[in-house]
């Protein structure tokens, strides 16, 4: 099987050297193509405007001047022309990727980039507390990830989807089981404009999350990486709202008679 990882954090970033620990115990024949600068929350963009550089840092381990989405077009249009990858990872992101995160997140993004060419992808991301300042503690999805691969490779990934994985921020033995939820939805209060001053008194301005006691609905991402889980959620990519479908189908068959 051969696998390729990529990620958001850049080709430098602690959990890519996780991740690429976690494809070793599945395949020997790893490539690694990432970002060669932190890319977080570019959610699917594309370099159109601006030319990628490739950079090759070691065999099968390169650098690119673009996204996530630039990174794994690259490696399998260009550098991996020969065979392509049977799997893509993307991560392991520093920082949960659930709720709300999935829209931005160049993790996902990565994983969502191989869905569309046709190669089963998992994105995994490893929760701490950002809030406490807390150590990563990429242990646990070190311990648990490849365990967790080979069940969903076992069950199978569709087509058209793709499965984002989050370890929850705890050690590896205090982890509580597997769960397969659904993305949960946050309060959007957590979402503050900070204005601050440079030194010659210029406004300019960062986005900051604040934190808030919430109650998370049971059988989400939110609830189980919030009870100590790791979190399995498989997405799709056809974003079609099949549940009001039919209502819009019917209503603008009403209007179009009323014409």
């Amino acid at each position: 099987m051969r696998i390729l990882c990529t990620n958001d954090d850049g080709v430098h970033g602690p959990g890519l050297s996780v991740l690429e620990n976690i494809a070793r115990q599945l395949s020997d024949d790893v490539w690694v193509v990432a970002p060669d600068y932190d890319q977080s929350g570019v959610s699917h963009s594309l370099s159109l405007n601006d030319p990628m550089r490739l950079r090759e840092i070691s065999p099968k381990h390169y650098a690119v001047r673009g996204t996530p989405s630039d990174c794994v077009i690259m490696a399998v249009r260009h550098l991996m022309q020969d065979k392509a990858p049977d799997l893509v990872l993307s991560g392991v992101n520093r920082g949960q990727n659930i709720a709300e995160d999935v829209i931005y997140s160049g993790t996902v993004a990565g994983a969502v980039e191989a869905t569309i060419i046709g190669i089963p992808a998992i994105a995994m991301s490893q929760a701490y507390d950002h809030r406490a300042r807390a150590s990563v503690p990429w242990n646990c999805a070190e311990m648990h990830g490849a365990e967790v691969v080979r069940k969903i490779l076992e069950i199978g990934i569709p087509k058209g989807g793709c499965i984002n994985v989050n370890f929850p921020g705890c050690e590896p033995g205090d982890v509580a089981g597997i769960e397969v939820v659904t993305q949960g939805r946050r309060s959007q209060d957590i979402i503050q404009v900070e204005k601050r001053e440079d030194g010659r008194a210029i406004p300019y301005y960062w986005l900051t999350f604040g934190g808030r006691s919430e109650t998370w609905e049971e059988g989400t991402d939110l609830w189980a990486v919030n009870n100590r889980c790791i979190a399995v959620t498989p997405l799709r990519i056809d974003m079609t709202d099949h549940s009001v479908l039919a209502q819009y189908a019917q209503g603008f068959l009403d209007k179009a008679s009323r014409s």
